[in-house]
């Protein structure tokens, strides 16, 4: 089958829509599929084209920025010829140019499969109000167009006013989640270079510096969370420079982690690799996910730790609290409270052995060929008729 997968950002771009669309796409490359990316050139250093781990991946030149998107005038001529050429477009929303790629595959008898990740939510302002609503809009058409709308769990499902349009086309397929096997000396080594040792328990946040992730939560918290346990501190995985929208958030939160950094209580670790990544994971004590709204949908980082046998902490918002309800893991915390999740992270750090189970079965359940399987019925209309 020749599977045609559309989003605007792809790797080595790090979000966790992107790293969904990269596993996937992967892992219906092992099944034997020929799968194609189309996504944009958001950096001039990127190639035009190139192939990564089987997948062929095309990228559009892009004009200019709009906001968190991106103009590219090419876009809808390559999509033409790309659509046309394969047996199946997937598309992956919040994406503007979702609408005008599901027509093209009706057009040409194709079939669309469309994931929805999150709500699209951008910074207050007229103009990001405008462009808000034109998402809005390009993401209902999108959703009227394809065959099938794929969401990750039916509790996210039941409180988006998107995805409730289509409940007749919806279908709940977990995200694929992997982590490369790390050797112990590699777990040490990283362990070594923040002071593990010495400066216990460790806690993680993975995640772009962005407002809707609640960075200032886990600022707000951690009084309560050092009192208890004086000699912990944060590692921070992710980009947390030049995010693209997020300077102002950066500006205002900056001056309190700097004197945390002193403190010897924050690291910044910046984007790390897959492999940093497990060995990062394997030195936590505890991982949090302080979200604030539904642009977050479940939190892959949650089921990155969990195979590490690493607990959690998460924001009680619609679909990111299931992993700790489905898998028992950790502590659900409410939203936007700095002491809620004090005390759940407290709780956590306490009993420890209470929050740890196997991870195998989280393995298998998350694995990226257990996911292709379910997209391929969904990809050949075995799942409903329609």
């Amino acid at each position: 089958m020749k599977v045609l997968t559309v989003l605007t950002y792809y790797r080595p771009h790090t979000s966790g829509l992107t790293i969904y669309a990269e596993r996937l796409a992967r892992a219906l490359a092992q099944r034997g599929h020929e799968v194609t990316v189309m996504t944009t050139r958001y950096d001039a250093a990127l190639p035009l084209r190139e192939s990564l781990e089987g997948v062929q991946v095309v990228r559009v030149p892009v004009l200019t920025r709009l906001s968190k998107g991106v103009i590219a005038p090419t876009f809808g001529w390559v999509a033409t010829r790309l659509v046309h050429a394969h047996d199946v477009v997937h598309l992956h929303l919040p994406q503007f140019d979702a609408p005008g790629v599901a027509f093209r595959a009706r057009l040409f008898g194709k079939r669309a499969v469309l994931t929805y990740h999150c709500d699209l939510q951008l910074p207050a302002g007229w103009f990001n109000r405008v462009v808000n609503g034109v998402v809005h809009f390009q993401n209902h058409l999108s959703g009227l167009l394809s065959h099938r709308v794929v969401t990750y769990t039916r509790d996210y499902a039941a409180h988006s006013p998107y995805l409730s349009r289509f409940a007749h086309k919806l279908t709940d397929i977990l995200p694929p989640v992997t982590l490369p096997h790390v050797m112990p000396e590699a777990v040490a080594a990283f362990g070594r270079r923040h002071q593990a040792e010495t400066r216990r328990p460790i806690i993680g946040m993975a995640a772009r510096f962005a407002a809707e992730k609640g960075v200032e939560v886990l600022l707000d918290a951690l009084p309560a969370v050092l009192e208890r346990f004086p000699q912990a501190q944060v590692l921070f995985a992710g980009q947390h420079l030049n995010v693209m929208g997020e300077q102002a958030y950066a500006d205002r939160l900056m001056p309190r982690i700097r004197l945390l950094e002193q403190a010897g209580q924050w690291t910044f670790l910046g984007n790390l690799d897959p492999r940093e990544m497990a060995a990062f994971y394997s030195n936590l004590d505890l991982m949090v996910v302080p979200s604030l709204n539904s642009t977050e949908s479940f939190g892959l980082v949650q089921i990155e730790a969990m195979l590490s046998g690493v607990p959690c902490v998460a924001s009680d918002l619609p679909g990111v609290r299931q992993p700790v309800r489905m898998h028992g893991m950790g502590r659900i915390a409410a939203v936007g409270d700095s002491h809620s999740l004090a005390e759940a992270m407290v709780a956590v750090l306490s009993e420890p052995d209470r929050y740890r189970l196997n991870p195998k079965e989280i393995e298998r359940i998350y694995s990226p060929d257990s996911v292709a399987a379910a997209y391929e019925r969904l990809y050949e209309g075995r799942d409903l008729p329609g």
